[in-house]
């Protein structure tokens, strides 16, 4: 039996917005997971795993120190020692994104709750996000289907430098 391969699909930032403005349509409270998605690259876990004390808005950075499981939506260490790391969004894009980030947290927030969370306080569900918001909003934008990480496609070298955990920065395209 011959399993056929899958295409990668990747969105340009400008696709990205498209995206964001289709969903802003269907469900409001989802446009920073994708934009911030788009400009960090963050895994799903580690995206659904952010908490309002991970993010630095006058720095312009994005602290990645755990991440959600999403077979047993626990939160947890990150998939490897790589994954800690700092994004910083000094770039247009990058800006763009956490004032859109700002906007969606804009009443003062517990420092420990997630950033994106469901109605009751629990880290999002990817199938979720997927099936209810992503998959309809590329279906009416005549986008492929695909999955969170074709809109965390940016090349990270147009996002900055990336902090490892031992605080030393280097480029993050990983030259």
């Amino acid at each position: 039996m011959k399993i056929e391969g899958r295409s990668a699909v990747s969105f340009t930032w400008l696709q990205a917005k498209q995206i964001a403005i289709q969903v802003h349509k269907m469900e409001e409270r989802y446009v920073a997971v994708f934009l911030l998605a788009a400009e960090t690259g963050l895994r799903c876990g580690e995206l659904f795993a952010l908490r309002v004390n991970d993010i630095d808005f006058k720095v312009g950075t994005v602290r990645v120190d755990e991440s959600a499981d999403q077979r047993t939506y626990e939160i947890g260490p990150c998939k490897n020692a790589a994954a800690y790391r700092t994004v910083l969004l000094a770039d247009k894009e990058g800006k763009e994104a956490l004032g859109m980030l700002k906007r969606f947290l804009k009443q003062p927030q517990d420092p420990k709750a997630f950033v994106f969370q469901s109605r009751r306080g629990s880290p999002l569900r990817e199938t979720y996000v997927l099936h209810d918001i992503l998959h309809p909003a590329l279906k009416a934008l005549g986008l492929p289907k695909a999955g969170m990480p074709c809109v965390s496609s940016r090349l990270q070298s147009q996002v900055g430098v990336v902090w490892d955990e031992s605080g030393r920065s280097s480029p993050a395209d990983g030259a």
